[in-house]
């Protein structure tokens, strides 16, 4: 089974993008430490937008997604990003090898 990428943005709330990001990288350094399919995960500032960010993140499969996006981790990130995060919508893709 091919390794899965993700490329999310996220729309956060007006002046908030500074306040999420500390957040976004201890969930960042978690789902490193926490889960093994979790392969990579890059949290993206765009210059151009203050508000948004954008993730990258590699799993070993879609299983190893599914791990990530039912777990503690994520569910911590979004407790603590409530009122911040606007819209997040991603693109789903293959890694060939």
């Amino acid at each position: 089974m091919p390794k899965l990428a993700i490329i999310a943005t996220i729309e956060v709330a007006p002046g908030s993008r500074d306040q999420l990001v500390p957040f976004l990288m201890a969930h960042r350094d978690r789902c490193l430490r926490d889960e093994p399919g979790t392969l990579q995960f890059e949290v993206l500032i765009p210059r151009e937008d203050p508000d948004k960010i954008m993730i990258y993140e590699v799993y070993a499969d879609e299983a190893a997604f599914e791990v990530h996006y039912n777990g503690p981790s994520i569910r911590q990130v979004r407790q603590e990003a409530s009122g911040m995060l606007l819209k997040l919508y991603g693109t789903r893709c293959s890694v060939p090898e």
